[in-house]
């Protein structure tokens, strides 16, 4: 019954930014690590950021840490992916997930709740 809502994507310039949100409806949200990951036309989905169930700690692909800030609002059962000196190759299909465990993680095995995703376009 875990449902997860993405928005905030669009299109922007390049070295502009967005701040994509996640709305969730489990019941444990406050228990369980959150995760951001994304799919670029012809790639593979891949890991952007996660963090831990109480938001102390946080875990980053090299190419997106320090532009890109991963947060989130137990109280609002939100989490949040702060983008910010975007670049072309940031575009893609942006997907938040609930993970299994309260540490963040990289690997999408251990994720059981996925979005139904948000367009992120940066042009050039």
């Amino acid at each position: 019954q875990v449902q997860l809502v993405e928005s905030g994507g669009g299109l922007v310039q390049a070295g502009g930014s967005l701040r994509l949100s996640c709305a969730a409806s489990a019941r444990t949200f406050s228990s369980r690590g959150m995760g951001w990951f994304r799919q670029a036309p012809g790639k593979a989905r891949e890991f952007v950021a996660a963090l831990s169930s109480n938001g102390g700690i946080t875990d980053y692909t090299d190419s997106v840490k320090a532009r890109f800030t991963i947060s989130r609002d137990n109280a609002k059962k939100m989490v949040y992916l702060q983008m910010n000196s975007l670049k072309p190759e940031d575009t893609a299909v942006y997907y938040c997930a609930v993970s299994k465990l309260v540490v963040p993680v990289r690997i999408e095995r251990h994720y059981d709740a996925w979005g139904q995703g948000t367009q992120v376009t940066v042009s050039s």
